[in-house]
């Protein structure tokens, strides 16, 4: 088969993915008549071949593989990259509850994939905080004694509150771009009603806020903890949304900005000390 056939044959494959799949769309030019084939033998090992089509929810790819550009340059994305995707927003969106067991039998069948990709997405997610594997009872989604919930949230309050310190006043206005196209970011995602970008947007500013004080050792240990607190904070931010009003969570991050903005670390900190990080988590 020629590689300007196999082209059409993987947008084809591609268009027909659901709006769950997380592939983007292919651009692909004029290319060496290697590339697709080159492209279909770098599969890994022990993946399933996956020219299925979405249906019923279940991901697709071309020959494990589904690809894009980036600059003209092809990226795969793998089926293991998908079944990340989805198992993640699907967490963070509340589907799944802390504690909650992932049966792979019910997950193979339901995303359409075999085991070995699903478990190697269940080994990243496991390394993401977001499930963990329990001896002899298979993986459920993670979950954190209440002690451990509050010390994590007291450690990020400590970092968070350096950070301010170090960090405000900013020496340029430039340097609230982050924060800015982050807030920004959270306003869409609020008017969208999706759930799972409100909560990367609300992570992504706070380590935006962080990121001010220009201590890169530090904003790593603050991503850490993020990693085991983001279920948490998600569960906080669709608790929010069910009991207050949609809007009151960009409403405390605008204040939040604005204090930052105006240059007073001691008013940034006392908006910090009412930003409600843990109101809804009991």
């Amino acid at each position: 088969m020629s590689s300007g056939t196999s082209s059409c044959s993987t947008l084809r494959a591609t268009s027909s993915a659901s709006p769950d799949a997380v592939v983007r769309r292919l651009r692909v030019g004029p290319a060496e008549p290697h590339v697709g084939q080159a492209q279909a033998t770098r599969s890994a090992p022990g993946r399933a071949h996956a020219g299925r089509a979405a249906a019923g929810g279940r991901l697709i790819g071309v020959d494990d593989v589904a690809a894009s550009t980036v600059d003209g340059e092809l990226e795969s994305v793998s089926l293991v990259d998908l079944a990340v995707s989805r198992l993640t927003r699907e967490i963070l969106s509340g589907k799944s509850d802390p504690g909650e067991r992932l049966v792979e039998e019910q997950l193979t069948r339901r995303l359409g994939i075999s085991r070995a990709p699903l478990r190697e997405a269940l080994r990243l997610l496991a390394q993401q905080g977001l499930v963990e594997h329990v001896p002899r009872r298979g993986v459920r989604v993670a979950t954190l004694s209440d002690r451990d919930v509050r010390e994590l949230y007291e450690l990020r309050d400590v970092l968070e509150r350096f950070s301010v310190r170090a960090g405000i006043p900013v020496a340029r206005e430039s340097d609230l771009a982050g924060l800015r196209a982050t807030l920004d970011q959270l306003r869409e995602a609020t008017r969208a009603g999706d759930r799972m970008a409100v909560a990367e947007s609300h992570r992504e500013f706070h380590v935006a806020l962080v990121a001010l004080a220009g201590n890169r050792q530090l904003s790593a240990v603050y991503g850490s903890i993020l990693v085991k607190l983001q279920l948490y904070m998600a569960i906080n931010l669709r608790r929010e949304a069910e009991l207050a009003q949609p809007l009151d969570g960009v409403h405390r991050h605008e204040r939040l900005f604005e204090a930052v903005a105006g240059g007073d670390p001691e008013e940034v900190l006392t908006v910090l000390s009412g930003h409600g990080a843990r109101s809804y988590l009991g």
